[in-house]
């Protein structure tokens, strides 16, 4: 899911999330090579808050001065995960059974591309309900994934 260099990045800023009681969602680089975009998605048990993201702004920049991982400039980005929440391990769809998931994935069945209720993990699958089916999609094939973000707005009365 993660290419080698995010999945470096990742690695690198794990520990230090770890004390700082953060969790790293995931790690994206975007953008021109000359000049790309690191996100960084964090998250904790109780949310995000704004003097949360800026302490790891602070942390994680200093670390990626460190590491120096693009030759010339880059810009980074912290932020929390969002309605749209990226799902990257197998740890991630089990926290969110019973919510909509969205899959890119290597061909499973002849298809490419899932949306669906997270049933379950099991192992290195993960089980969808796709309309009333079940679809096993190994974690290995997948490529990107997200939550479908859902927004009630309560019942609308209308006068």
């Amino acid at each position: 899911m993660l290419s080698k260099k995010e999945q470096q990045l990742l690695d690198a800023l794990a520990p230090r999330a770890e004390q700082e009681g953060v969790e790293i969602v995931t790690v994206e680089v975007a953008g021109a090579k000359k000049a790309p975009t690191i996100r960084v998605y964090i998250d904790t048990p109780d949310g995000v808050s704004f003097d949360e993201l800026s302490s790891a702004q602070a942390w994680i920049n200093d670390l990626m001065d460190e590491l120096d991982p693009f030759p010339g400039a880059y810009t980074l980005e912290v932020s929390s995960p969002g309605i749209d929440r990226p799902l990257r391990t197998a740890e991630h769809f089990a926290r969110f059974v019973g919510d909509t998931a969205v899959l890119k994935t290597q061909p499973v069945d002849g298809r490419g591309s899932w949306t669906g209720a997270i049933a379950s993990v099991e192992g290195d699958v993960v089980v969808l309900d796709v309309d009333g089916a079940e679809a096993r999609i190994p974690m290995d094939t997948i490529k990107r994934a997200h939550l479908k973000g859902t927004i009630d707005f309560g019942s609308q009365t209308s006068i």
